[in-house]
């Protein structure tokens, strides 16, 4: 019977692990259908006080927009550059959208010749992030030509900048953006007025506020973690998978604090001031996605004005400015259902790091609390599987003596539990503890920013990818070779060697083909994750080591 469960919960621990990405990341809510209905209100406040931006010089790699035939021009629209210290943007006077957006901090992957790492990737006018239309959604409204106050913007410690575009539509309606940028900070203001410069005629429409995204980064494991738009609305985060959008178009309406597209490392956000809002997403290609925010459709009589006031990031992911962002902004940084153990093990790797610079470091440390905190259930565990282990002769014995009657044999093994003060579940109940912790540290280390390109030592150069040491030519499907991963293996296997066997021989070698499956499931995880189950095996040898030389 013990074999039975000892062979049950290896099977559910992999089952687990293996199934963890469709059972245990939080599924959205089926998406409703329909038109994009603009519904009947809109924000009415005034711009806040913003921040953000500013580039110039380098600039001028931004990638080159072809203008569509849509655009209302009688001259060539002008690139404006800002420049802060945290990133280099390029905005386009056609459409008045985002053209290029470069973070200095982040790079598009290691080296000390790799560029800034880029968050857009479109080339279309009416697709470049903070493309606004009024009266016409943004797919079928021809695209306005803006003018600029200037041409750049370079903003220098503690300056605040703005930059204001302004364009007249056939209609008459005259709009202007005005974007305040703030030296030390991701998020920029965004106000958006339109004025009716008729004297007689009454104009009505809607403002749409319109993001277009694609995956932010090629290799940012996205297999594991969720890419894709998401807003938060009702307390709740809702992260909407792009198999809900293949059905078509998912609308909400509701009091939205954000609207977003996440990628695993980045995100870019817009805040938007007022009530009720409505998001519509939409698939445009494979991956492409658009999320277009409007506040409803509203009258502007002759000589009056509307204003749609926005906050917008483009950043980061990194809990600590998303908290001074604030507005719930933070919530983005989901771990799934243990997010409320990853947390405080994310602050904990930090405040370490404070200390000791380097994540790896901290790593091995995090493993060592975690390993003293589950020391006193795992040791018992460990002595339990000892005492099972001795008490194997005497099962046997029962089993050949009671065979015939089950309902004698289940009794007297029972009693034989009992006399000897064990449970047949004492050795595998640290293991199902220990499983939501590593869960838990498993979506830390293969998602949180602290970790992209932060290296350990030697080969390790990067904690977010798979560990490889290249040896000067190319192995089969791996190209380097995964030297952190078969010390795991073989940490593994020792451990499994020195844990006390329990049932027949068959069930013993089966045990022994586990490491090997671990090994081949951890080749392509994250090193930091992998240096973690390396560290923690370890330590359980040592435990187990005391364990057994330990006198009865």
């Amino acid at each position: 019977m013990d074999n039975k469960r000892v062979l049950l919960a290896v099977i559910l621990s992999l089952a687990i692990l293996l199934g963890y990405n469709y059972f245990f990341i939080p599924q959205p809510v089926a998406p409703p259908k329909g038109s994009f209905d603009a519904g009947q209100q809109s924000a009415q406040r005034a711009p806040d006080d913003s921040r953000a931006a500013g580039p110039a010089a380098q600039l001028s790699q931004a990638p080159a927009v072809a203008p569509p035939a849509a655009v209302n021009s009688q001259r060539e629209g002008r690139d404006i550059y800002v420049e802060t210290s945290l990133y280099q943007a390029v905005f386009s006077e056609n459409g008045g959208g985002v053209k290029s957006f470069k973070l200095k901090n982040y790079k598009e992957e290691l080296g000390p010749d790799a560029a800034f790492k880029e968050l857009n990737k479109q080339e279309k006018f009416n697709e470049l992030p903070l493309y606004f239309s009024w009266g016409n959604e943004p797919t079928s409204a021809v695209v306005p030509l803006y003018e600029a106050d200037k041409t750049e913007l370079q903003l220098r410690s503690g300056d605040t900048a703005t930059l204001t575009m302004r364009t007249t539509l056939p209609s008459g309606v005259v709009i202007s953006r005005i974007m305040t940028f703030r030296d030390d900070s991701y998020e920029i203001g965004l106000a958006v007025s339109v004025f009716n410069s008729s004297q007689e005629d009454q104009v009505q429409g809607a403002g749409y506020l319109r993001l277009v995204n694609e995956p932010l980064t090629k290799n940012d494991n996205n297999k594991f973690v969720f890419t894709g738009p998401a807003l938060f609305q009702n307390n709740a985060l809702e992260q909407i998978k792009l198999k809900n959008l293949e059905d078509g178009a998912v609308q909400r309406t509701g009091d939205l604090e954000w609207v977003a597209y996440e990628g695993v490392y980045f995100m870019m956000a817009v805040i938007p001031e007022g009530n009720r809002q409505t998001a519509h997403f939409e698939l445009l290609g494979k991956e492409k996605v658009s999320s277009t925010l409007t506040a409803g459709v509203v009258a502007i009589t002759p000589g009056a004005e509307k204003t749609y006031s926005y906050k917008v990031f483009f950043g980061p992911k990194k809990l600590t400015i998303l908290k001074d962002i604030g507005h719930n902004l933070n919530k983005a940084v989901n771990f799934g259902w243990f997010d409320f153990l990853a947390k405080p093990m994310l602050f904990l790797l930090n405040f370490l790091y404070s200390y000791i610079p380097n994540y790896g470091v901290g790593i091995i440390l995090v493993t060592v609390i975690i390993k003293l905190l589950f020391w006193p259930i795992s040791y018992k565990g460990m002595k339990s599987m000892k005492t099972m282990q001795k008490l194997q002769p005497k099962m046997t014995q029962i089993r050949e003596k009671y065979g015939q009657d089950r309902e004698r044999m289940n009794k007297e093994i029972m009693q034989l539990y009992k006399t000897y003060k064990v449970s047949p579940l004492g050795g595998c109940l640290p293991m199902l503890l220990q499983i939501p912790v590593f869960f838990a540290l498993y979506r830390l280390l293969m998602q949180t920013i602290e970790l992209r390109h932060a290296p350990f030592f030697g080969w390790i150069i990067d904690l977010s990818a798979p560990d490889r040491l290249y040896l000067g030519f190319d192995i089969p499907y791996l190209g380097g070779l995964p030297v952190l991963t078969l010390f795991m293996g073989a940490s593994m296997f020792l451990q499994q060697k020195m844990t006390p066997a329990q049932g027949d021989p068959t069930m013993a070698k089966m045990m022994m083909f586990l490491p090997v499956i671990f090994t081949f499931m951890f080749i392509n995880f994250a090193s930091g994750l992998v240096l973690y189950w390396f560290v923690n095996n370890l330590l359980s040898i040592a435990q187990q080591y005391a364990i057994n030389k330990a006198p009865d």
